[in-house]
């Protein structure tokens, strides 16, 4: 008897605690309805199981309280940045650029970009510039590989050090692909080597979920890269996937200066070391006629992510088209709802996905999401050639994107981004033509298409798509 009342009180407490736990879930995440839904049944079915597990996977109110990576270095770092934006030009998306300035997008002039649309090209004028380097080399990637590729840039940046430049590599915890004592070789040769993340947190905490995806570098204060390369064979179009079709743009001008600001915050964050000082300022005068900004986001800003707002403004600008490469499609109601408005409004609205997948939830999301938009005309096509990694927006053949940032909400939310913005009709030109390319590898995806998959693929595409945004 006393037996069972223990287990009927026992009971009653954990009910009371699953409660409590339910309602704190709610009150925490109720910016995200889905996330909220999908937390609170896990929360309910195994009660405390699953309120450790939304602590380790889920959780992202914590995140303002979590990262302190801006603080008064960044006031004066824009006001640098400013200073040497070059002189202004006539753009026709001033809106669009005064808005991201208002968040911390300085607008900069006179910038010179080449734009690359393929590994090989890229891969190697960034060893070029890293072997004409001088005084210092900054390089923050996701991805190293250690494959030909992957050596052969740790074996340059190692070679550098022993000549006496500066060299700091930084390499997200869970990007890492090659062995301790290829980076113990690299920081004996005097470079300064760190993860964004230890690996200790990948596995114990919550940051788990905030991955550095960004793919940035710096030579010298004179020139830097933005884009979706990670650094490996497979980005050559040498691994299982085939051929990979990317996007990258060397920048030189005062551009510049956004880029080693976003290097040095998160090298602070990571390494402790403060490069906010003359030396490693921006030293590229104008010399080209494009105007762009450096636009980043992450949950440092978690509530005014740049990234976030760059591409809903560039859906809601487009008047005549809006061209997507993402290999991540699973836009949240806010951006999906403005890809069908922009479609309903006589936008060409066309999207170029993977037709293969790198991992299984987000092929199949993809499918989800595209229906979805599908349906109110805008296009989704399948890649045939190999694999699209290209994470790109080009509006009316002038305002651009080309970064780190896909097309879903852990790009918006949860990862640390960086994106180029450009107003140019001569970069633009050159991403519509590489579009329009794209589009003679590509087969369009049709909700017949979709209608028609067995019951285990629409099975897959569901759950997919409700787990596409929780973690």
């Amino acid at each position: 008897m006393l037996i069972d009342v223990f287990i009927e009180d026992l009971n009653w407490t954990i009910y009371a605690i699953d409660a409590m736990l339910v309602a704190l879930i709610v009150i925490l995440e109720w910016q995200d309805p889905r996330k909220t839904l999908f937390w609170a049944l896990i929360l309910l079915i195994t009660p405390l199981v699953g309120f450790i597990c939304y602590l380790i996977l889920g959780q992202s109110f914590y995140s303002k309280h979590a990262f302190r990576l801006r603080d008064k270095d960044e006031k004066l770092y824009h006001q640098k940045q400013k200073a040497m934006s070059g002189d202004p030009l006539p753009i026709d998306d001033e809106d669009v650029a005064k808005a991201l300035e208002s968040m911390g997008s300085v607008l900069t002039y006179g910038n010179e970009v080449k734009l690359y649309t393929e590994g090989n090209a890229k891969f190697e004028d960034l060893k070029r510039d890293i072997e004409a380097a001088k005084e210092y080399i900054h390089v923050e990637y996701y991805i190293i590989r250690s494959d030909t590729l992957g050596d052969e840039i740790l074996e340059l940046l190692e070679k550098k050090a022993r000549e006496g430049v500066e060299v700091r590599l930084m390499v997200d915890a869970l990007g890492i692909k090659t062995g301790r004592l290829v980076f113990n070789k690299l920081k004996n040769s005097g470079a300064k080597v760190t993860l964004f993340h230890s690996l200790a947190t990948c596995l114990f905490s919550p940051k788990k979920n905030n991955r550095n995806h960004r793919k940035i570098a710096v030579m010298d204060g004179k020139v830097a890269y933005v884009g979706g390369f990670n650094i490996g064979d497979e980005y050559l179009g040498k691994g299982k996937l085939g051929y990979w079709r990317d996007s990258a743009v060397r920048i030189e001008g005062p551009a510049v200066s956004g880029v080693i600001y976003r290097f040095n915050v998160d090298w602070k964050y990571a390494f402790k070391e403060d490069l906010f000082t003359e030396k490693y300022e921006c030293r590229s005068e104008p010399k080209g006629d494009v105007a762009m900004q450096i636009a980043s986001g992450g949950p440092d800003m978690h509530e005014n992510s740049e990234i976030g707002f760059q591409y809903l403004m560039m859906i809601e600008k487009a008047d005549k088209t809006l061209y997507i490469h993402t290999p991540y499609f699973a836009p949240n109601e806010t951006y999906s709802s403005a890809l069908r408005a922009a479609a309903m409004r006589g936008v060409d609205v066309r999207v170029i996905i993977p037709d293969k997948p790198d991992h299984p939830f987000v092929y199949w999301a993809n499918r989800k999401f595209a229906d979805d938009v599908m349906k109110s005309g805008v296009r989704v096509f399948e890649y045939n050639r190999g694999f699209v990694h290209s994470k790109t927006v080009v509006v009316d053949g002038s305002l651009c994107s080309v970064g780190s940032a896909n097309f879903d909400d852990r790009s918006m939310r949860l990862n640390f981004e960086t994106n180029a913005v450009i107003y140019s009709d001569r970069i633009g030109k050159q991403m519509e033509d590489a579009f329009m390319e794209d589009l003679g590898y590509c087969t369009e995806y049709s909700h017949e298409k979709y209608a028609s998959l067995g019951i285990f693929q629409k099975f897959a595409t569901k759950i997919s798509w409700f787990f596409s945004g929780q973690m």
